[in-house]
């Protein structure tokens, strides 16, 4: 049974703000089990407090900003990493200013004053976050997913079009020791053509080579990097800290591509609403109607396909020639996950597109329910990809007959994850005679479940 932890002596730290630019000294001190990370803007009337709560974050520009009442702490991020890193779970922090010092743009000057402080167990037992299923974010091309694991561990794929960067890819198990040598130096990093928009915008004030890394058009400004890999593991660093804002450590296995602040704290309030919510993925087996489902056993009686290629589990329901809906339950286990992709497994597009075309080949049974004829794949269009599709999840696959002629049908079929459509396609299919090797064994009632 691990413990919690807190700092056994208060402790402060002082400097200027990344983005405000204001002298801000923090100061960490004890807290009693149970009470979480709060910060306390002791520079106002009556030292009002903000928990670290995801709930609280009110901006994400360069930075993640924590409020409340109007109250504001600025670039909590780093600050949090240090206590996520380091595996501490109660603090009371006050801050002098609006905004937390920046040192030198990475949570050592943190981690190094909590370290000084000194580490002491408290009398009650440490809470984690435990991923059942996995949880998926996406907007455009950046991703965020995290999956069942027995600890925390953070993967992450940058990529920028700039021969200094490039991409980079890192992956790390979070324990205070990694997060010390491999994690905790990584500076912040910034594009000079970017400096003079963040300026504009009134950020960066504080902002020097003394506290980031400047990126300019051919080369690096500041005179070396801490890692060949600093720019990758700084954004480890990031998502260590915005994660810790749902108020406990998690056990899983986080991994992004391409993301930032705004999709840390999206992905992050997605986590809390699967997982701490008590938000239940739907039961779409429970809510058929009808008879009993047609589970896979029956299904490979009536369909040709074997592994690897089966990808149907279940149907649902089922009209002849009008209607049926199939599920498919993605897992971890799926051969073609050991190649796309082993780091950040993704279903390819054109696997859903399969299982699209084996439920909606249902459609073609006659109103026995027998297989007198098999669909083959003649064409497809007006194909889309709303959003990928990740382990854990369960498409569930809605086709309907769109044209039916002697020896072709046209289909319409939609493939949704959690009421959410991952793709659709319009489906031609041709019409053949099945093997006489493919036969039922039962006669399905017209219109049904399966």
């Amino acid at each position: 049974m691990e413990k919690q932890h807190t700092i056994r002596k208060e402790a402060s730290f002082s400097g200027i703000g990344l983005h405000t630019g204001n002298l801000t000294t923090i100061t960490f001190k004890p807290a009693p089990p149970n009470s979480g990370i709060t910060f306390y803007r002791v520079d106002l009337p009556d030292r009002p407090g903000i928990q670290a709560d995801i709930d609280h974050v009110v901006d994400v520009s360069r930075g993640t900003t924590i409020g409340l009442n109007g109250v504001k702490v600025h670039t909590v991020e780093h600050v949090l990493a240090a206590i996520a890193g380091l595996g501490i779970d109660n603090l009371a922090i006050e801050v002098d200013a609006n905004e937390t010092p920046v040192g030198d743009g990475s949570s050592v000057p943190f981690m190094s004053t909590l370290k000084k402080a000194g580490l002491v167990k408290q009398d009650a037992e440490r809470k984690y976050i435990e991923v059942k299923e996995p949880v998926y974010y996406k907007h455009d091309d950046i991703t965020l997913s995290v999956l069942p694991a027995n600890e925390l561990r953070l993967t992450m794929t940058i990529s920028y079009d700039h021969v200094a960067v490039g991409t980079q890819y890192a992956s790390f198990i979070i324990t205070p020791e990694t997060f010390e040598k491999e994690i905790a130096p990584a500076r912040t990093f910034c594009f000079l053509r970017d400096v003079r928009m963040l300026q504009e915008q009134g950020l960066i004030k504080g902002g020097s080579l003394e506290n980031a890394v400047v990126i300019g058009d051919d080369a690096i400004l500041n005179e070396d990097l801490r890692f060949p890999d600093e720019f990758v593991r700084h954004k480890i660093l990031d998502l260590l800290g915005d994660m810790f804002l749902l108020g406990h450590p998690v056990k899983g296995h986080v991994i992004g591509v391409k993301s930032g602040h705004a999709m840390h704290v999206k992905f992050s309030q997605e986590i809390k609403r699967v997982l701490l919510n008590g938000h239940a993925r739907r039961d779409t087996t429970a809510r058929a109607k009808g008879g009993p489902a047609l589970d896979v056993n029956m299904i490979m009686r009536v369909l040709p396909h074997r592994f690897p290629f089966l990808l149907v589990d279940r149907i649902l329901t089922y009209e002849p020639h009008k209607r049926v809906v199939g599920i498919k339950n993605v897992t971890v286990n799926e051969p073609f996950f050991q190649g796309h992709w082993p780091t950040m497994p993704v279903m390819p597009g054109v696997l859903i597109i399969e299982v699209m075309a084996q439920v909606s080949s249902v459609l073609v049974f006659n109103e026995e329910g027998e297989p007198r004829r098999l669909a083959f794949f003649l064409g497809i269009d007006n194909a889309r990809f709303r959003r990928t599709v990740v382990p854990g999840d369960q498409i569930v696959v809605e086709a309907e007959m769109v044209q039916l002629r002697r020896n072709a049908c046209r289909v319409h079929a939609v493939a949704k994850v959690e009421d959410t459509v991952a793709a659709e396609a319009d489906m031609l299919f041709g019409l053949m005679n099945p093997p006489s090797s493919i036969k039922t064994e039962r006669k399905l009632p017209a219109g049904s479940a399966l």
